[in-house]
């Protein structure tokens, strides 16, 4: 079984990141032949400043690497170093109706939210399709907001294949458990473009900073609080044994509970979580080359098995 996911370097991975789908990828390069990519092309569309995206390239490179992804175990690698992908999103270009890409809810979110309606925002759903076939992918771990990326890659796969033979594999999604709403400082959903988001490797001071940022009501110390509806405690209750959760719990209902106490406490659960990894990753950062041989060669993986799929596409089209 192929598994592919990719990870957009638009920013810093923030808490929300790893406990949407880093953790879950990292489980999954267990369970088959996992190729995982780092989508810099599906960047262009935000990050317009070069220095910034080799940066964040970078960034994320060191992050999963440090999280745990098994360079022996999964391809990793960077989009733009397959030039076949944009080959491949080109023919699939010509076989796409319009009005799959109009009818696609992440343009339509993405220009809700200001972004500009360029080309390369439109047709995001082609490449992404590309991404997928192009490694003839049997799984795409996805979200369950992200589900119609995979509809739309199977349905582009098989108006080719409708046209030219059975020549793509269709792939299939696997939702991803919902690790429910992650939320921000400020309560709402975790994000980078929202800037409310907790950074994986914050540590020390900056740590800090961020954690007793986090909004939280104005209700007297002794007043009984309903843990639910604390910012603090729905991001405690994802780290914490559930034992912990449960005392964590009653102890809000009782009154009497400074939210410095928790926030203190989440800053500790996060060190806990995350230290030894921060401390991987520094390592790593000082290793700049062995982070790029990671790289190239997981490109040199998937690159055998793009070009046997792109082969067979342009013998099926024609231009062979």
């Amino acid at each position: 079984m192929r598994i592919l996911s990719g990870i957009q370097p638009s920013g810093k991975l923030h808490l929300g990141n790893y406990l949407g789908a880093i953790r879950q990828h990292l489980e999954l390069q267990e369970s088959g032949d996992a190729f995982y990519f780092i989508a810099d092309l599906h960047a262009l569309t935000t990050v317009k400043e070069p220095r910034l995206l080799r940066e964040n390239v970078r960034d994320v490179a060191l992050d999963y690497l440090a999280l745990g992804l098994d360079p022996a175990r999964a391809a990793f690698y960077k989009q733009s170093d397959i030039h076949e992908i944009p080959e491949l999103s080109w023919l699939l270009t010509t076989v796409t109706p319009m009005g799959l890409l109009e009818r696609c809810t992440s343009y339509k979110d993405k220009i809700a939210r200001g972004l500009s309606p360029d080309h390369g925002l439109f047709s995001y759903p082609v490449l992404m399709a590309a991404d997928i076939l192009i490694v003839d992918a049997d799984v795409v771990p996805v979200g369950k907001d992200q589900k119609q990326h995979v509809e739309v890659a199977r349905d582009i796969a098989g108006s080719f294949n409708h046209l030219y033979g059975e020549v793509l594999k269709l792939p299939r999604d696997r939702i991803l458990p919902e690790a429910g709403v992650v939320p921000g400082i400020d309560g709402q959903k975790m994000s980078k473009s929202y800037g409310n988001d907790i950074g994986i490797f914050l540590e020390g001071r900056a740590l800090k900073e961020r954690v007793m940022a986090i909004v939280t009501d104005s209700a007297p110390v002794e007043a009984p609080k309903d843990p639910d509806t604390n910012n603090v405690f729905n991001l405690v209750k994802l780290f914490a044994a559930p034992e912990e959760t449960a005392e964590w719990r009653s102890r809000f209902a009782a009154g009497g509970l400074k939210y410095s106490e928790i926030k203190k406490r989440l800053i500790a659960l996060l060190d806990e979580r995350f230290g030894e990894a921060r401390e991987r990753r520094k390592a790593l950062a000082k290793d700049p080359g062995y982070v790029e041989d990671v790289l190239q060669d997981g490109a040199a993986r998937a690159r055998k098995v793009a070009a046997a799929t792109l082969a067979r596409c342009r013998r099926a089209c024609g231009i062979d």
